[in-house]
């Protein structure tokens, strides 16, 4: 995978998308910390909303935000207020 600075990217986009269409994968770089990739249409997975909210669903069963708090319990204390 190819890294790019900001600045370098900004002033060739359009150079980089044409490699981004031929399926190249690129970094964006901002003080050499990666802050964006430039990936293909097809790079990304994507699910079905149904799904993503089964999969929200069961993430949220038996979670405990410490010894005493549930998710639900902060949100009906939130519908108190």
């Amino acid at each position: 995978m190819t890294e790019i600075g900001a600045y370098e990217a900004k002033t060739n986009l359009p150079a980089l998308l044409r490699r981004v269409e031929r399926g190249e994968r690129i970094t964006i770089t901002r003080h050499g910390v990666a802050v964006a990739e430039l990936v293909p249409p097809g790079g990304r997975t994507s699910i079905a909303a149904s799904a993503a909210i089964d999969e929200l669903r069961t993430f949220g069963n038996d979670r405990r935000l410490g010894p005493e708090w549930s998710l639900r319990d902060l949100i009906d204390a939130g519908r108190r207020r």
